[in-house]
């Protein structure tokens, strides 16, 4: 009978404790998302008045009245445009490699680690090496390609990482059934198991190149600072990018210059949002289908 009072009082704390940290966790998250709210309404208020088609159309200029921003939104569909062409085929590769054909050895997980810490090195680190290796090394000057290449390298880790949970979430009977069935190796991954993470795939894919879109520090390393007053036509063109271009205009002294930069912030929300609610409606979709 002595034992009831210290089961019921630790119950009792249990609930106590499961209260205090359920309302600490909402505290929290109700305060990131009011924060997140009041930072995009004053960038809405700021910058609605220069939201504009001719705001998209027009060239980038030292007036406000006459500053556009469509320089830096081709130089960064240029930039994803290539950094997917590179990074998706070699990230979703590496994974498949490394989930499906190479052995479980000590070099296999040697390998695994470094891209663990590669996916949490900070961007300016690749736009350093990029400076070195694709603008000075390779002589790709301040390129279009030296950019993507550079971008490439920061979402490199994050693909292969996102397409090995993909892969792993793929239960290990589907393979299993298909080797039963006399496929190979081959039939069964490119059959089975690829289009049983494709979703996991995209949605990883999609969300890494949306990183990469709002990327500024390894562009400024690569010299995307420069003046660029056209449009980019060629891998050897110089470009810049949406976030280069907020930055400079922020970087002014005058006002009108800081509601040019929140319009530009408007217009790369939309992107990102854009590209985003493609991964939900890819994951959807090709889920759907999907039945294990």
């Amino acid at each position: 009978m002595s034992s009831k009072p210290d089961i019921y009082t630790t119950k009792r704390r249990g609930r106590i404790t499961n209260m205090l940290f359920t309302s600490a966790c909402f505290l929290a998250t109700m305060t990131c998302i009011f924060l997140l709210v009041l930072l995009i309404w004053n960038i809405i208020i700021q910058g609605k008045g220069w939201l504009s088609w001719e705001f998209i159309e027009r060239l980038p200029s030292r007036f406000p009245d006459k500053a556009g921003i469509k320089t830096a939104l081709w130089g960064s569909i240029w930039l994803i445009s290539l950094t997917a062409m590179f990074s998706v085929p070699l990230g979703v590769g590496a994974a498949l490699y490394l989930e499906e054909y190479a052995p479980r050895s000590r070099w296999r997980k040697l390998i695994q680690l470094n891209i663990a810490n590669l996916a949490g090195v900070p961007s300016i680190v690749y736009g350093i090496l990029g400076l070195g290796l694709f603008v000075r090394a390779l002589q790709l000057e301040r390129s279009v390609l030296s950019g993507a290449l550079t971008l490439t390298l920061v979402v490199l880790p994050i693909i292969i990482l996102a397409s090995q949970e993909a892969l792993r979430a793929v239960p290990d009977s589907i393979r299993r059934s298909a080797y039963a069935l006399g496929a190979t190796r081959w039939q069964t991954v490119w059959y089975q198991v690829l289009p049983a993470s494709l979703p996991g795939i995209m949605t990883g894919v999609i969300l890494s190149l949306s990183r990469a879109l709002g990327e500024a520090a390894p562009l400024i390393a690569v010299g995307a600072m420069a003046y660029v007053p056209f449009v980019p036509e060629r891998l050897t063109d110089e470009f810049t990018a949406l976030p280069i271009q907020i930055f400079i205009w922020t970087s002014r002294p005058q006002e009108d210059f800081h509601h040019l930069a929140a319009a530009g912030i408007l217009v790369l929300l939309v992107v990102l949002v854009s590209m985003n609610a493609i991964a939900i409606f890819v994951r959807h979709k090709y889920g759907k289908k999907i039945r294990w």
